[in-house]
């Protein structure tokens, strides 16, 4: 997971030649809207890119992680399925419920399934180097998630310059990242972490929690403000031990957004001291939100190192699928 984590750079370079050299095909269409259905480490990409074109897209686009799908799919909706093995068996399901809705379907996968039915039915696909764990190859289907977008004319093709100055943003900013992680990781060690960002970053918060999960093999939870100061501040008052609290900031979080994270922070300060804040760099939203998730990354492999536990090992979610297999 260190090889994986430390090649950022290289696998977006790779990613945005990937998309740039991919053959998808044209399509004259008008969609009313977008669906992306995968799950975990293959899923996640839509979380995010979701969160990056909320304010550029014309279209909403929606997140499907589930074996059903919404009733409003039909022939006007554009349904991007991403499963990294390309045999996730809810994606699957969920693919099929889609074509029998007659929605415009695009494939982003290594091999399995997906890529044998995208190339028997001439259907739009995209494939990324297989046979990694899909969490660690995050950065491939992400990218080409956008190079999809683009190619359907939902969004321009700004994030090709903007994934290039992120790529610079992660280079020269690496081992002050890695430290920052591993101060980081000592105040999380041997708490339950609690995950807060700003609405428009959330993306950002469940990929970091799925790591932390995945990688460091520890529970955490993570909320958004402001939906949280409705709800769960008034939580922080039993059963508090052992939490720590990890803020996610940028500069362009929303201004009255940032005033109630600093309140939040006074709240919840009586209840731990163990509050950690740290703010993303660049000037635009993919260079903050990468910059945020190439830190988490590291933050859950050190924890992993802490823990003692393997970041690589699954065999919890592996004991789980060969136990549905066999129904």
């Amino acid at each position: 997971m260190y090889d994986y984590i430390s090649s950022i750079k290289n696998q977006l370079e790779e990613a945005l030649l990937i998309g740039k050299n991919s053959s998808l095909k044209n399509s004259t269409k008008t969609f009313q809207n977008v669906v992306v259905c995968g799950l975990g480490g293959s899923g996640i990409g839509g979380n995010i890119v979701r969160d990056i074109v909320y304010n550029e897209s014309a279209l909403p686009l929606f997140s499907v992680k589930n074996y059903d799908i919404p009733n409003f799919i039909n022939s006007d909706t554009l349904v991007i399925v991403s499963s990294y093995s390309g045999n996730t068996e809810e994606t699957l399901s969920a693919l099929k419920k889609c074509i029998q809705k007659n929605a415009e379907i695009a494939i982003i996968t290594s091999g399995g399934k997906l890529k044998s039915f995208a190339q028997k039915n001439n259907l739009n696909h995209i494939l990324v180097p297989g046979n990694h764990p899909p969490r660690a190859m995050f950065a491939y289907s992400f990218v080409q998630i956008f190079y999809v977008l683009y190619n359907y004319n939902v969004i321009n093709d700004s994030f090709k310059n903007n994934i290039k100055q992120s790529i610079s943003l992660l280079n020269k900013k690496k081992n002050k990242i890695k430290e920052q992680a591993k101060f980081i990781a000592e105040k999380l060690f041997n708490t339950t972490p609690v995950i807060y960002v700003a609405d428009g970053f959330e993306g950002v918060a469940v990929r970091f929690r799925q790591q932390v999960n995945e990688n460091s093999k520890m529970l955490c939870w993570h909320q958004v403000v402001p939906e949280m100061n409705h709800n769960e501040l008034l939580g922080w008052r039993i059963n508090t031990n052992n939490l720590s609290v990890i803020f996610f900031r940028n500069k362009l979080d929303n201004k009255r957004n940032q005033i109630r994270i600093d309140i939040n922070k006074s709240v919840i300060s009586k209840y731990t001291k163990n509050i950690i804040e740290v703010w993303s760099e660049g000037e635009t939203l993919m260079e903050n939100t990468l910059y945020h998730i190439h830190l988490g990354d590291w933050i859950s492999w050190y924890l992993s190192e802490m823990n003692g536990v393997d970041a690589i090992e699954i065999d919890v979610i592996n004991y789980l699928k060969t136990e549905l297999a066999k129904i």
